[in-house]
């Protein structure tokens, strides 16, 4: 197992641990917790990019364990009353439907590769939630980031469908 891949499944247990210190109103600690996960993200890009340790384990379990610390980050502020349901489930949206273009050009044999809108809405994500996680008692605050999380969410969305709307074009 690389390095790169140790740190995505260290992202991946880090998330339980992030909302168990989040409900028991260790906001300090949860928010360090949170923070390491969002720079494990950048890490072990970097270090699987720089020491030639992409593996398909990786493709894989890298944008899942983004996924799984940003939407748990989201639950618990929406179980807080501090962001709403709605912009949860447009994220949600997104990423199915995201996916499920990924799968029909698999099955073409094409990958789509990352684009740049959406490496902006995850790095517009994972600030904004730790914002809110440090000052989470400041609508203003949690308003802001809800509009901008929905936005680059949106964006990056429509983007992935216009670059690539022939993968439709064979669908039988």
């Amino acid at each position: 197992m690389t390095t790169a891949n140790k740190i995505t499944i260290g992202r991946i247990v880090a998330v339980p641990v992030f909302l168990l210190l989040a409900y028991l109103n260790k906001p300090v600690w949860a928010f360090a917790v949170y923070v390491l996960a969002c720079v494990s993200d950048f890490l072990d890009g970097y270090i699987a990019r720089h020491y030639n340790q992409i593996t398909d384990f990786g493709k894989f379990m890298d944008p899942l364990a983004d996924k799984m610390l940003v939407l748990a980050a989201m639950c618990f502020f929406v179980d807080k009353g501090q962001m709403p349901g709605w912009a949860v489930a447009i994220v949600l949206f997104r990423e199915f439907a995201v996916s499920g273009l990924r799968l029909i050009a698999v099955e073409q044999q094409r990958v789509i590769a990352a684009a740049w809108s959406g490496k902006i809405k995850t790095a517009v994500t994972m600030v904004g939630l730790a914002a809110m996680l440090l000052f989470g008692g400041v609508p203003a605050v949690n308003g802001i980031v809800t509009a901008l999380i929905v936005l680059t969410t949106v964006y990056s969305g429509v983007e992935y469908f216009i670059k690539n709307k022939d993968v439709f074009s064979d669908v039988k």
